[in-house]
């Protein structure tokens, strides 16, 4: 459990990049990428800088929409699944490394069960806090 928790990974003038954090204050996305060596961190912080100061990465080989509402940052090896909510942010829900073309199915539900209890949590007023 994180104390103190920093949601926020980068704020841009297009968009406001968070970590999302469950109810008992976990952040599996966050908790990947404090793993990374700083080569795999830069690569994606570059990626989360570009979405958030212009709004859009063209290049789908490293961000792309994988349906139902969750996009996917790609740098290589690893994957960070995340959605957009009103106020322009993007919450990134969780991570992993890629090991097959397709992005596995329960990491997908996951990051779906993320994006669904943010909202309820958020609508309710007790996400941030």
């Amino acid at each position: 459990m994180i104390k103190d928790k920093e949601y926020i990974v980068y704020q841009g003038s297009e968009y406001t990049i968070e970590w999302y954090f469950d109810q008992k204050g976990i952040s599996k996305s966050f908790n990947y990428y404090q793993k990374l060596n700083k080569a795999r961190r830069i690569q994606l912080l570059k990626l989360v800088k570009r979405l958030g100061d212009i709004g859009k990465i063209y290049n789908k080989e490293l961000f792309r929409n994988e349906g139902e509402k969750i996009f996917a940052f790609k740098p290589k090896p690893d994957r960070y699944l995340c959605f957009f909510y009103t106020e322009k942010k993007v919450i990134i829900t969780n991570a992993f490394t890629k090991k097959s073309q397709k992005i596995p199915k329960e990491e997908k539900e996951e990051a779906i069960k993320a994006m669904n209890d943010y909202q309820r949590r958020v609508e309710k007023g007790g996400y941030y806090g």
